[in-house]
């Protein structure tokens, strides 16, 4: 008995371990992606990250070759949710980001846990007591003191504004739509596998998007240009191999192995670390300023997260969903 105690103590701290590192490496996710930015599109950076995201999402893959099997009708949530969970949802957070600050953006990034709460007791038949609803009301008044908090003109590098606040925004509201399409899917397949199968099909898609206007301009007789990569620097190329493989596929892997170990509604409060972290490290390694909206909003934010994913009450399918946010 002394010894599966410890046994289970020991499987307990490594979980909530895996879940405490998954959220460190999202907080870094936005940082890697502003130093890719400074040498290239949006599209193409988005692009070079899902690359190296499938990369390390094809051990997966390869494992569960002819034991993954989807009807017709799940195939179609597949690609459904494939193309809100990576070319929409990232296309409009990158070009967010880049008309915004990394500390603002990773801010908006801190409401998910309540939007998570709030698209269960909506669409799939959660309950949300008058705690919850309050602390969607905190983390939605919270986003609108950092979008007051933006430039209304034209945007400045590294200033930010409400454009780029909003667009972060949208985003959100597109990775929901991802996450209740995928809890489909992760109710009848395992969470991992039905992650790489979507990082792969939106990869995909995502290609067909970016470089489809190059590869046709001989036909089309539009410009466009070819996707960067000889001056690409060392440092670029990096960034993009981290936020792929560190702040996308292994963050999947260590969050959707935590959850199976430790209680979700505990092991939520550690996607808190994200937008606290990220906020930091545009502070302190960009040297960015958030103003007094956005540490009254940031503030209301991270309060209605942490209330949200600590209560033991908070169904545990909110925070389960391999939730891949930036």
């Amino acid at each position: 008995m002394e010894k599966y105690s410890k046994s289970g103590r020991r499987i307990a701290f490594l979980g909530y371990g895996a879940c405490a590192l998954a959220g460190c490496l999202w907080g870094t996710g936005f940082y890697f992606g502003r130093l890719a930015l400074n040498e290239m599109s949006v599209e193409h950076m988005v692009l070079y990250r899902f690359l190296f995201a499938s990369l390390g999402m094809l051990p997966v893959v390869l494992a569960n070759l002819g034991r993954f099997r989807l009807t017709a009708g799940e195939m179609r949530i597949l690609l459904i949710s494939s193309a809100f969970g990576i070319p929409i949802q990232f296309l409009l957070q990158f070009h967010g980001l880049a008309l915004t600050t990394v500390s603002h953006a990773a801010l908006m990034v801190g409401s998910m846990p309540v939007l998570l709460a709030a698209g269960a007791a909506l669409f799939a038949g959660e309950r949300l007591d008058w705690i919850g609803w309050l602390a969607l009301c905190g983390s939605t008044v919270g986003a609108a003191l950092i979008v007051l908090g933006g430039t209304r003109g034209p945007a400045v590098q590294g200033e930010p504004s409400s454009a780029g606040d909003l667009l972060v925004v949208a985003s959100l509201v597109t990775a929901l739509a991802w996450v209740l399409l995928s809890m489909k899917l992760m109710q009848t397949h395992s969470p991992p596998v039905v992650t790489a199968y979507t990082i792969l099909s939106g990869t995909l898609m995502l290609a067909v998007i970016v470089l489809g206007p190059w590869i046709l301009s001989p036909l089309t007789h539009h410009k466009a240009n070819p996707p960067p990569f000889a001056h690409v620097s060392p440092t670029a190329w990096t960034a993009l191999a981290f936020g792929g493989l560190l702040c996308t596929a292994t963050t999947t892997l260590l969050w959707n192995w935590g959850i199976h170990h430790v209680p979700a509604s505990r092991a939520g409060v550690f996607l808190n670390i994200e937008p606290a972290l990220g906020s930091w490290l545009g502070v302190k390694l960009l040297g960015e300023h958030l103003g007094p909206y956005a540490w009254a909003g940031g503030a209301l934010i991270l309060a209605a997260a942490v209330t949200l994913t600590t209560r033991d009450h908070v169904p545990s399918s909110v925070t389960e969903p391999a939730v891949i946010l930036e």
